[in-house]
């Protein structure tokens, strides 16, 4: 399952945020990143607030044959 994780400057003094959906999509529009899934926009951030976007899902190994 997607998920990302937000990370703000100390100084502004935000929590960090995991964001996760089987949907979820983030694209770069107009000095913005924008996560989405499928009702519609979860969470938008400006490029200047300096926030830190990171993808963080685990994706399970195939199964092994035996």
């Amino acid at each position: 399952m997607p998920a990302y994780l937000i990370t703000h400057p100390r100084d502004q003094k935000l929590d960090d945020l995991v964001i996760e959906d089987p949907a979820l999509t983030l694209r770069f529009e107009a000095g913005w990143a924008i996560l989405a899934d499928d009702h519609g926009v979860c969470l938008a951030i400006p490029s200047g607030q300096g926030a830190s976007i990171q993808r963080v899902d685990v994706k399970e190994p195939a199964p092994r044959e035996e």
